[in-house]
């Protein structure tokens, strides 16, 4: 599929290299550190600290690594999720060199100047803000905070105005030393040079930064709890609706099953949920479902927006749908399963033909320890589920949602 290599450095630092046809080189720098590994005094750091590597190291200042990154030519960009944090670069194959050394000055020498950190406090109050005004973001973020009691997912990956506010520097850099370690650290480099060359220059910048033990916080596992609840906001034309389910009981290969149920029941322009609310009923314009598998992670969120009146009717459709699947009344056969492959497959080619896809894809199976070459796999188990699978992992997995609706203040 494509030529990858994968090494751990003397230092911990685990790096994949891709050779590929391309004049693009892409690399993903990724700190498997997130929200879910933060106590509730930490929420919102991790996002901090993706912000703060970009305003000065102990040889550049903020406008200094920004005139630096723009000099490169391409696309740099960052971001934190619930478990990492990822810094990425592409641009002309001829910049490797460059990107790579920025990224390590930032990664190992960033001093945290106190000036920018109360500046970036302010940016990262107003996102917090900003997501608030989103009808959208807000419905998310209280069907969690209904939906859980002690795990992390209660809270989002940026924080609240409480945490953000209370964080000193020292507390910034007691987190950034203690997890900003090459033994934390994943890389993922796509570019047409072969491996031992890139491995060279990754070893050049990397190599004198040091190996530290470091623990992270146990993470609480929790399932969703089942119930509905109503919020109310002013200034609203719609309702919102968010189902949620949890499924830590299921295996692995009850997961494929359950992407191939995903994508039928609400993940596709034609699914089961779109049909039903919009086509028949046109009750909603916007209507989807959205898929968490990873090892902490796993829920199924089922996301709509409807007017005031029709709540009630689109809650009994989402229902009845839901119990139409697990009754076995809607038909999965064999068509529904090879266009999953065929989704799957097309979904791998646009990857393999794309550097930056490439790219981040290696860096999130290494970085959660994945094969690289799942995906193989998965194609393979493709042929061997059958609808009874599907009927049967649809009763595992929806029962008990925790259901918030937002109705208009009025």
């Amino acid at each position: 599929m494509f030529d990858v290599q994968e090494k751990t450095l003397e230092n911990g630092i685990k790096v994949a290299t891709v050779k590929k046809d391309t004049k693009i080189a892409c690399v993903n720098c990724g700190i498997k550190i997130g929200s879910i590994y933060e106590n509730r005094q930490e929420k919102g750091i991790s996002h901090f600290i993706e912000h703060m590597l970009f305003k000065g190291t102990s040889s550049r200042n903020n406008e200094q690594i920004n005139t630096y990154l723009e000099s490169i030519g391409g696309e740099y960009d960052a971001y934190t999720d619930s478990t990492n944090t990822v810094y990425s670069i592409a641009a002309l194959d001829d910049e490797l060199e460059h990107s790579l050394e920025i990224l390590s000055d930032m990664f190992i020498n960033s001093v945290f100047p106190e000036k920018e950190l109360e500046k970036e406090r302010e940016v990262i109050l107003a996102e917090i803000r900003s997501s608030k005004d989103d009808i959208e973001d807000y419905s998310f973020k209280k069907v969690n905070e209904f939906a859980f009691d002690k795990s992390p997912l209660k809270h989002d990956t940026i924080g609240d105005e409480e945490t953000v506010l209370s964080f000193k520097r020292q507390d910034i850099l007691e987190f950034y030393n203690k997890y900003y370690v090459p033994n934390n650290c994943y890389i993922s480099i796509v570019s047409p040079f072969d491996h031992d060359k890139v491995l060279k220059l990754v070893l050049k910048y990397f190599k004198g930064w040091k190996f530290k033990e470091f623990k992270k916080n146990e993470i609480i596992i929790e399932d969703n709890i089942p119930v509905k609840k109503v919020s109310y906001r002013e200034n609203i034309e719609q309702s919102t609706i968010v189902y949620a389910f949890t499924f830590y009981n299921i295996t692995k290969d009850q997961e494929l099953v359950l992407k191939v149920l995903n994508y039928k029941f609400g993940e596709s322009a034609n699914s089961i949920l779109f049909r039903k609310l919009r086509e028949e009923k046109g009750l909603a314009y916007d209507i989807y479902t959205d898929l968490t598998l990873q090892k902490y992670i796993k829920v199924l969120y089922i996301y709509t927006a409807v007017a005031d009146e029709n709540i009630e009717e689109a809650l009994k459709t989402i229902d009845n749908c839901i119990d139409e699947i697990k009754n076995e009344k809607i038909s999965f056969n064999n068509d529904t399963i090879q266009h999953m492959k065929k989704v799957l497959k097309t979904a791998i080619a646009f990857t393999l033909e794309d550097s930056i896809d490439i790219g981040g894809y290696v860096l999130r199976q290494i970085i959660n320890h994945e094969d690289i070459f799942e995906f193989i796999n998965d194609i393979e188990k493709l042929k061997y589920i059958k609808k009874e699978d599907i009927y049967n992992t649809a009763r595992l997995v929806f029962n008990n949602p925790t259901i918030h609706i937002v109705k208009s203040q009025k």
